[in-house]
């Protein structure tokens, strides 16, 4: 089995850093609260009304208008102080974005998204608006608008290998505090003379979302959405603002692209990686020599340190073991580890290692906290081609 990549998961361990301490240092029986992510916090009211008002329409039924198709499939959270980073996935067919060739700006055009300088020839643009309204309930059930969010995008692609039939998938991350939330996903087109909104052609999906704060695993554990990942790289800097990606997401410094179908191909060189967080893992209690060190040198940041152990298990159809693999432990609730999917076997004194059969599986994930001795099991479905 891979080891897990060190550079990658150190750098995710820094981003989670504050989210182990602010709950996991306190003194036994202390009260923790959580404290709101350092981002800035968008402006209120920032949508036209009559984008508020298309939203109201179908917000009862999750039923929004259509005029642009596209539809949220999935989220994915990953931790970040006070709160979770939440990733939501669209899917669009490529002619509904309108493609076309580039128009260059009007001087003086108002609301333009970053563009490049001259755009290369052969390439296809679409413009488009993308904004989000969310909804949290109140004490009586009744949803209430919070945070909006104007997100300009650029999409461009190859004029020669374009195929408007072609449903491709999206990416757009915010950083929240925990709750429970709707969000309302509007696109419409931009005039890319004019550098205005048509708000008469819009397409608005709806899609809810729970973002568990501790109280809500206390006494057990849990875990972030289990996520088979291509690839992963770093970034120079993070984002500072909502951004729309295709086919990848960004995460503080790293840029992902995830499995997004849980399809394993030859692509993918007959292995899988998981990534997720552990919720409600205990640290290790801090050793009487640190506690014992004067108070300046105990008030510098100390990374907890854990003892979680996994055991990786690839299942059938039937429940049946196709692949099993040792034990491994970690010191972070924080896991990304790399699975070769070969299947060992005996005929006599012949050892072969083949890859694991096209079908459909599922990886099972059997996690102990050795400290507080909890358990909890994952089962992640997947698919080999």
């Amino acid at each position: 089995m891979k080891a897990p990549r060190i550079v990658v998961v150190a750098l995710v361990i820094v981003i989670a850093l504050s989210f182990i301490t602010g709950f996991t240092q306190a003194a036994p029986g202390q009260k923790q609260e959580a404290r709101k992510p350092d981002t800035k916090q968008p402006q209120r009211e920032v949508l036209p009304k009559e984008i508020k008002a298309a939203i109201q329409e179908g917000l009862a039924t999750r039923q929004g208008r259509q005029d642009i198709p596209f539809t949220i499939f999935r989220s994915q959270i990953l931790p970040v102080q006070g709160g979770m980073h939440t990733v939501l996935f669209f899917r669009a067919k490529n002619s509904d974005f309108g493609y076309a060739a580039p128009v260059p700006a009007a001087p003086g055009a108002k609301n333009q998204p970053a563009q490049p300088a001259a755009p290369a020839a052969g390439v296809l643009e679409a413009r488009l608006a993308l904004a989000i309204e969310l909804f949290q309930p109140d004490g009586t059930g009744a949803l209430k608008s919070g945070r909006e969010y104007t997100v300009p995008m650029t999409l461009q692609t190859d004029a020669a290998t374009y195929d408007p039939n072609k449903e491709e998938w999206y990416s757009v991350g915010l950083q929240l505090p925990f709750g429970k939330y709707t969000a309302a996903m509007v696109i419409c087109p931009i005039d890319p003379k004019k550098g205005t909104v048509d708000i008469k052609k819009i397409g608005i999906s709806y899609y809810d979302v729970v973002l568990p704060g501790p109280e809500t695993y206390a006494g057990a554990l849990e875990t972030t959405p289990v996520l088979l990942v291509r690839s992963m790289e770093s970034m120079p800097t993070y984002e500072q603002r909502p951004t729309v990606h295709r086919g990848l997401f960004t995460y503080s410094v790293l840029q992902v692209v995830p499995n997004i179908d849980n399809v394993v191909t030859a692509d993918d060189k007959g292995q899988i990686e998981a990534i997720f967080f552990i919720l409600g893992a205990k640290p290790k209690e801090e050793p009487a020599q640190m506690q014992s060190l004067p108070t300046q040198q105990q008030a510098q940041p100390q990374q907890p340190k854990y003892e979680i152990e996994i055991n990786y298990e690839v299942q059938k159809e039937d429940g049946s073991t196709a692949v099993k693999w040792q034990s491994q432990n970690y010191p972070s609730p924080l896991v990304d580890q790399t699975l070769p999917l070969k299947k060992t076997t005996k005929t006599g004194d012949k050892t072969e290692v083949k890859d694991l059969e096209p079908g459909k599986y599922s990886l099972v994930l059997k996690i102990l906290d050795k400290v507080s001795e909890l358990k909890l099991e994952k089962k992640v479905p997947f698919e080999v081609k």
